[in-house]
């Protein structure tokens, strides 16, 4: 079954377009991840915050990468991770025009 990991953790920056140009190699490297299907980005200026929202295939899949991400984020000095894990109706989804 489809499943939908989303993290958010404190971000001190950067935003925009220069979070872009400095975290295109990881985003390259995230895309090559076993099971991943597609991965938004969120970024919140305001309020310090940045994460993603991913599709994977599988619960193992999904799994498997939030404990290896969890970890490259703490290496990079992200004091908290925060992970919730949901499967996906895709009969309802697909109602909603959503992308699975």
């Amino acid at each position: 079954m489809k499943t939908l990991p989303q993290i958010d953790f404190p971000f001190d920056g950067p935003f925009g377009q220069e979070m872009t140009d400095a975290t295109k190699d990881l985003a390259e490297s995230i895309a090559k991840e076993p099971g991943l299907i597609w991965k938004v980005w969120t970024e919140n200026p305001a309020t310090k915050e940045a994460g993603g929202i991913y599709l994977f295939e599988d619960s193992d899949s999904a799994h498997k990468y939030l404990e290896m991400h969890t970890a490259r984020l703490k290496s990079f000095g992200v004091p908290v991770v925060n992970a919730k894990v949901f499967q996906v109706n895709e009969a309802l989804t697909k109602i909603d025009h959503g992308p699975v």
